[in-house]
């Protein structure tokens, strides 16, 4: 075999996704190269495709608010061994920052602590302020974040006994243009309809799950691009949250239920509009990290993804859409993941990985 000889070069051979071309990848000092390295290390064979992105995943969380290092540790693992190489952080009450110096851990974008109303959120998670407060609050969390802020949409308002907009419209206005001004993107949970009129008009750019979407709202996202990270597998624990607040909250108990049935409808509505969307578990509350092969399944099965797009959605289009390197270009980091068989031609492929790369060094 012809070709230059580098010290510790990996190689790794198969067909590449997206593109499906069938070469040879080699790894040079981190970086991927396409020039045949004598001596490389074959690492593994089959199909290889970037770095998997769990858009919606809080490290440094449990149920009952932050965790300490060992255990944003152990849930960092559960997600680089999953494959996921890459991890939008939708909001943490923990610091994470020492992530940044491990070579062997997911690379972090995160958003800063979720903003809340007062009262109105789940507790030890959010920084919690009222509307008059948001321009500022907006601004600290920005500077705590890397290009994300996140705000809690609507949750349950106790004085109505249902899910309610947390923000009046032009607070909703006045922060998101704050963090547009500073260079940061806005996303925000929300379950229910009400809030969604006045955070699209306000200029989010982001809506996490998203089960309230009509489709006079869908057109509107489509129109100008507005991201949705659905959660899929998250939402599935609607019905046992109707079920907690029922006996206080009948409406609020009534209303998850319907949100919950109506789930696939809505999602496919949004697909076949042209809304973009992207992979995100929602892991570190509720739900155990690593799930990010299940959530790409689901978008398919149940949000009637094609494989291709679903696959997308948790790879090279949402490392596009955070900025970050989409394709297992020359030059570009080595963060991949390899396996045995075509992911595109079956999903469940994606939860048996053969090798993970990541910075160019085998991590799993």
């Amino acid at each position: 075999m012809s070709g230059t000889r580098s010290e510790g070069a990996l190689r790794v051979r198969g067909v590449v996704l997206p593109e499906g071309e069938h070469r040879d990848l080699y790894v040079v000092d981190g970086r991927i190269s396409h020039t045949p390295v004598r001596d490389a290390d074959l690492i593994g064979e089959g199909y290889v495709v970037p770095g998997l992105v769990d858009a919606h995943c809080h490290v440094g969380l449990d149920a009952d608010g932050a965790v300490p290092p060992p255990v944003q540790e152990q849930q960092a693992v559960a997600d680089r061994d999953a494959g996921t190489l890459l991890i939008r952080d939708a909001g943490s009450a923990a610091d994470t920052r020492w992530i940044d110096d491990r070579d062997d851990l997911p690379r972090i974008i995160r958003a800063g602590r979720h903003i809340a109303r007062t009262k109105r959120y789940i507790r030890n998670y959010g920084t919690e302020i009222e509307p008059l407060e948001l321009v500022d609050t907006v601004a600290e969390q920005a500077a705590r974040g890397d290009g994300w802020v996140k705000l809690v949409g609507d949750w349950i308002d106790r004085g109505v006994g249902d899910l309610a907009p947390c923000w009046p419209g032009d607070a909703l206005a006045a922060g998101i243009a704050k963090a547009h001004e500073l260079g940061a993107r806005v996303t925000a949970h929300v379950f229910g309809e009400d809030a969604l009129p006045d955070l699209l008009a306000a200029g989010i750019d982001c809506l996490e799950h998203g089960t309230g979407l009509t489709d006079g709202l869908i057109a509107e996202m489509a129109r100008r691009q507005v991201a949705l990270v659905p959660t899929r597998r998250q939402i599935d624990n609607f019905p046992e949250y109707a079920a907690q607040g029922e006996a206080k909250f009948p409406a609020y108990a009534r209303h998850m239920r319907d949100l919950h049935a109506r789930v696939d409808g809505t999602l496919r509505a949004a697909y076949e509009a042209g809304v973009p969307i992207y992979a995100g578990t929602d892991a570190g509350g509720v739900l155990p990290h690593g799930l990010v092969a299940t959530e790409i399944r689901m978008l398919a099965e149940y949000a009637g993804m094609s494989a291709y797009d679903a696959l997308a959605a948790g790879s090279w289009r949402a490392r596009e859409w955070l900025g970050r390197p989409a394709r297992l270009e020359e030059g570009a980091p080595a963060d991949f993941v390899v396996y045995a068989d075509d992911p595109v031609a079956d999903l469940r492929t994606l939860a048996d990985p053969v090798r993970v790369v990541l910075r160019g060094r085998v991590v799993a």
